[in-house]
């Protein structure tokens, strides 16, 4: 196998594992505010995950209308929002 390949390849498993951690507390998408994104839904059995998740990212409204923008967990996790305390990202790098 080259090693291009295989450099894709841990990338790809480094972007699972990433993935693997959030905990769908749905903190960062504005649960905790009560004016969520308006594409985040709730699983049946608890916790949230977002219905347009491989086009998430840019310019979009809450439920309620308010325009935000999206980005990337990592460009946020150095700063405080609603129920951050509930971030399994920001979690495991307080640890």
């Amino acid at each position: 196998m080259s090693d291009d390949r295989e450099y894709q390849k841990f990338l790809e498993q480094c972007q699972r594992e990433w993935e693997a951690r959030c905990s769908r507390c749905g903190a960062c998408c504005g649960v905790v505010e009560g004016d969520p994104c308006e594409h985040l839904r709730r699983f049946k059995k608890g916790g949230y995950y977002c219905s347009i998740y491989t086009e998430r990212f840019g310019l979009h409204k809450t439920v309620g209308g308010r325009p935000f923008r999206c980005v990337p967990i990592r460009d946020i996790l150095h700063k405080s929002w609603p129920g951050d305390q509930d971030c399994a990202y920001k979690k495991d790098l307080s640890k």
